[in-house]
């Protein structure tokens, strides 16, 4: 990751943690593996407290972070649907919580480790 990456990702996770205030945010995908070029993306899961639908949360999250300067792929899940996601260990979800990089986890609520 590069010094101007690393900070766009820096100013991300702030401006979600101060707009969105998540129970966990997690960079997956070539960002958080090491692979990634110039021209990748961060692909984020961003875990949070909602009712509405999951379109919804990815939506809010969105204009959270406009204007962007940088792209970003988002998965919004609430923590119900986390728990529910990790029972099965060969899960996509399960995949990003074992392998991803934890940018921010509110201390007050741990999330159940994947299987």
């Amino acid at each position: 990751m590069t010094a101007k990456q690393e900070q766009h990702l820096h100013q991300i996770t702030q401006t979600l943690v101060e707009r969105i205030r998540p129970e966990k945010i997690v960079l997956f995908g070539s960002q958080a593996a090491g692979k990634a070029t110039e021209q990748s993306d961060f692909d984020l899961l961003v875990i949070l407290e909602s009712d509405l639908r999951r379109d919804k949360r990815q939506e809010l999250i969105s204009r959270a972070l406009r204007p962007r300067t940088f792209p970003v792929d988002i998965l919004a899940y609430t923590p119900a649907e986390v728990q529910a996601c990790v029972k099965d260990r060969h899960s996509f979800l399960n995949h990003i919580l074992k392998t991803g990089k934890v940018l921010c986890e509110r201390q007050s609520q741990r999330m159940a480790e994947p299987g």
